[in-house]
């Protein structure tokens, strides 16, 4: 990466600060991980425990609920006691979850184990692109904040793949697999080792320099950004402390009060951020990744075949992520942002149009030919248009479009909307999807074409600014 002069400061990205953020982002590979691995398991528990719609809706996620407290205790925590320390206690939580949630005996107990791994996720959120956006060069930002996402999409991926193989060795999500457990048991037991994997490599970087220097820990900082900014120059060490300083001098410990502002009582960023989270969840993306092996499987799919469809998909968001973050730094992050709201749009749409021609109800449910493909095809190119932009998009936002004197609470608050808003979209589509799967399409359409008005009058571009840079 080539050096860049940025307020008189020569900086260049290294790669240990690609490493510090890739260890940091494994945060986000556990959040994916734990959130989708629900998705291979929810017929097997719906039998197992005898669940109806709205319980196995609020089975699949009460982790969600746990997720905004998370994220709402996050940014408090973070700056007591460290983004790094903070990401020690996520994965401690999430390795708890995992292997609590492989060995309950009822649905109660399995939301309660849930909820804890919830609050793990909540925090990883968080945490997360925060501390990656304040370790990493102004001009590389985008693209390591975008590893946050990155790893989101392989942890999906990772869960998705595990899942379909611990089925198909079992000859299905019911059957015992190893130890008499069966194997959607199994399908939360492994989580337990990313969790470890996380805690261990967090042990080894650095503590955020800003955070350093709000505590007064200046000689830390300045060897901090030595190392990360590739920085030697004493002189040039010395502004950007200054500078770090000047951005926080107003207060060290953000309080919800410091987000109070003329828009309905709070700033206009923090709205800003609010809105993009809750977009973010409102087009229905996660449908896709908790309920998609059972969705495809109610509409004549075979079992095998719902799994490996889903893998598929996973698939396709990984490798589309890797596309976003080869564009974030160059073309700006609403442009993307822009470009993935009009084709959610019309991918949502089509997929409504499809299921309006399914034929037959619940478990008879079938799609004539040709809209079972077509839906296939529609679902997979809406994965795209979302993995391109709003998937990494509102992450490296989020990190990075805060002023540095409000980020870690106006964080939380976006994150916890963002929760809050999964919980609603996930929790309520197994209802929607009885009333009608060509409703609920339908409905996720209307807020991507919202999205893309919200896009175009209220975001602004961050691309190339410093974080000291930001304004409310």
């Amino acid at each position: 990466m080539s050096a860049v002069d940025i307020n008189g400061l020569d900086q260049r990205a290294t790669a240990r600060v690609v490493l510090i953020a890739a260890a940091a982002a494994l945060g986000g590979f556990l959040f994916g991980f734990d959130t989708a691995v629900i998705n291979g398991a929810v017929d097997a528990i719906r039998g197992n425990f005898d669940l109806g719609a709205g319980h196995i809706g609020f089975a699949v996620s009460c982790a969600l609920l746990g997720s905004a407290l998370g994220a709402w205790y996050a940014g408090p925590l973070a700056d007591r006691l460290g983004r790094v320390r903070t990401m020690q206690v996520a994965a401690v939580l999430l390795a708890v979850s995992a292997l609590g949630s492989g060995l309950v005996h009822g649905v109660w107990d399995l939301i309660a184990w849930r909820l804890v791994g919830g609050i793990g996720v909540g925090m990883a959120s968080v945490i997360a692109p925060t501390y990656i956006a304040e370790v990493s060069p102004a001009q590389v930002r985008g693209r390591l904040g975008s590893l946050q996402q990155l790893a989101i999409v392989l942890g999906i991926f990772a869960a998705l793949l595990s899942d379909a193989f611990l089925a198909n060795t079992a000859g299905g999500a019911a059957k015992a697999l190893w130890l008499g457990l069966e194997a959607w048991r199994w399908m939360f037991l492994v989580a337990v080792v990313p969790a470890l994997i996380y805690g261990c490599l967090v042990l080894g970087v650095p503590e955020s320099p800003r955070h350093l220097v709000a505590k007064g820990r200046l000689a830390e900082a300045r060897n901090v950004l030595r190392q990360v900014l590739d920085l030697h120059n004493e002189s040039a060490l010395d502004h950007k402390v200054t500078d770090i300083q000047q951005s926080l001098r107003s207060e060290y410990r953000p309080r919800l009060r410091d987000l109070r502002g003329p828009v309905a009582g709070l700033l206009p960023v923090v709205w800003i951020g609010i809105l993009l989270s809750v977009f973010q969840q409102f087009v229905g993306i996660n449908v896709i990744f908790y309920y998609s092996s059972t969705l495809w499987h109610s509409v004549g799919f075979s079992e095998a075949d719902a799994f490996t469809i889903t893998v598929a998909t996973s698939i396709v968001n990984v490798l589309v992520t890797l596309v976003a973050i080869a564009l974030v730094d160059r073309i700006g992050r609403k442009p993307l942002l822009v470009i993935g709201s009009a084709g959610m749009t019309v991918t949502l749409g089509l997929m409504a149009w499809c299921f309006s021609q399914a034929t037959g109800t619940g478990a008879a449910l079938t799609l004539p030919a040709p809209w079972g493909p077509v839906a296939l095809v529609a679902a997979n190119a809406y994965v795209v248009f979302f993995g391109l932009s709003w998937g990494p998009m509102v992450w490296v936002l989020l990190g990075e479009m805060f002023p540095n004197r409000i980020r870690a609470i106006a964080l939380a608050v976006a994150a916890s909307a963002q929760w809050l808003a999964n919980f609603a979209i996930t929790s309520s589509f197994p209802a929607l999807a009885e009333i009608g799967l060509s409703f609920a399409y339908g409905l996720y359409a209307l807020f991507a074409l919202l999205s893309l008005g919200f896009v175009v009058y209220a975001v602004r571009e961050t691309k190339g600014m410093e974080l000291e840079d930001m304004r409310d």
